[in-house]
């Protein structure tokens, strides 16, 4: 045998180059996921979320409590989208996740403030996810003594000096021990079922197209929606089975309480199951081999874990990564989740996120349904 040859590694070399420009597929997510994974890091990633929704319920309008909220404003952590007219209505914007913070200042602080009571505001936070609300809290310390500084003047100067003129007690709700495994653990379960569904629904049905038994399939008179029901009922089972598992282990070793929504959660899963599984389906109908099945299940899996508020405060990303994560069903089964848990909501708080879930069921299938006919001609 003769000794090496550059000129045959360069022949292999042209020769891969070729076999690359063919699989398409690949040659594209060897390009394209670099620069996803740089934008989606750089970008999207913001552990330290600010302009957090705030509501609040002022029962007295006066000058304090404006400077109050201005303050809070001002630093750059809370954002006034709502305002309640009771203090149910304010609870129920909290616990349905539709602001971060609720903010109460009581009727009769400006008379408490002049008269030296030190009065105390009250602020909620939705501690579900501890590092969305770390930084916002913590800002919190400061606001007794700088936002009412250039009200208390003349005879109210007193009152600003010593101790602060009020206080603010903050109540963290549904994680008021701020422990990082109680908004992680049930977060797994939309992404542990992510990956195996998907991926798994993928992979099975293309290996059988590259071994040759669709043909014999295709040949029967089966229709497209029976052939998914069929293939996908065995994995329905096993993604119930996981459900149950992780549900059980997140109580007994990680402590996850459990508020209730069973209903709701119930309802959320079986919806997400099939939904992923369909997704699968409709994977493979686009792959033409077991490696280009599980390149594509990748490139949806990798942005559900970082867009759907998994691993990074959903609130903390820019305005048009937040519009990506709404579109993704991860994002949605997570809220349903966590919700369902650490809230306990009923069907009434999610029926927003379990409408989401419906819908991607239903355009999944019907896509799925309208590739497998395509083949079937």
């Amino acid at each position: 045998m003769s000794g090496f040859s550059a000129d045959r590694v360069a022949a292999v070399m042209i020769k891969e180059f070729k076999q690359l420009t063919r699989d398409r597929l690949t040659y594209a997510m060897m390009l394209v996921l670099p620069v996803v994974q740089l934008l989606l890091f750089g970008y999207a990633i913001n552990t330290e979320p600010r302009h957090l929704p705030t509501a609040v319920l002022v029962q007295e309008d006066s000058v304090f409590a404006r400077s109050i909220l201005g303050a809070m404003t001002r630093s750059g952590y809370f954002e006034l989208t709502a305002q309640a007219r009771s203090p149910a209505e304010l609870d129920q914007m909290i616990r349905q996740g539709r602001v971060q913070f609720a903010v109460t200042i009581p009727g009769d602080f400006t008379r408490r403030v002049a008269r030296g009571d030190h009065p105390q505001i009250l602020v909620e936070a939705d501690a579900t996810d501890p590092s969305a609300t770390g930084g916002a809290v913590a800002a919190l310390a400061a606001l007794p003594t700088q936002a009412l500084a250039h009200d208390l003047k003349g005879a109210m100067a007193p009152r600003g000096q010593g101790a602060p003129p009020f206080e603010v007690v903050v109540h963290a709700r549904y994680n008021p021990e701020a422990i990082t495994a109680y908004n992680i653990v049930p977060g797994l379960l939309g992404v542990i079922l992510s990956m195996t569904l998907v991926m798994m629904t993928a992979l099975s049905v293309t290996r059988e197209t590259e071994r040759g038994t669709m043909e014999s399939l295709l040949a029967t008179p089966v229709e497209p929606l029976e052939v998914m029901a069929g293939k996908l009922a065995p994995y329905v089972a096993i993604g119930v089975v996981q459900t149950v598992i992780i549900l059980i282990f997140a109580r007994l070793l990680f402590g996850v309480p459990m508020e209730g929504g069973w209903a709701g959660l119930s309802l959320g899963v079986g919806l997400f199951i099939i939904g992923s599984l369909a997704l699968g389906f409709l994977i493979s109908t686009a792959a033409r081999s077991q490696l280009q099945a599980m390149q594509m299940s990748v490139f949806y899996i990798f942005p559900s874990i970082l867009l759907s508020g998994f691993m990074f405060p959903f609130r903390g990303m820019p305005a048009w990564a937040r519009v990506l994560g709404e579109a993704l069903p991860v994002t949605r089964f997570l809220r349903v989740v966590r919700g369902a848990l650490l809230k306990g909501q009923g069907l009434g708080d999610m029926w927003r996120e379990l409408a989401a879930l419906l819908a991607f069921v239903c355009v999944v299938t019907v896509l799925a349904m309208a590739r497998y006919r395509r083949t079937l001609d």
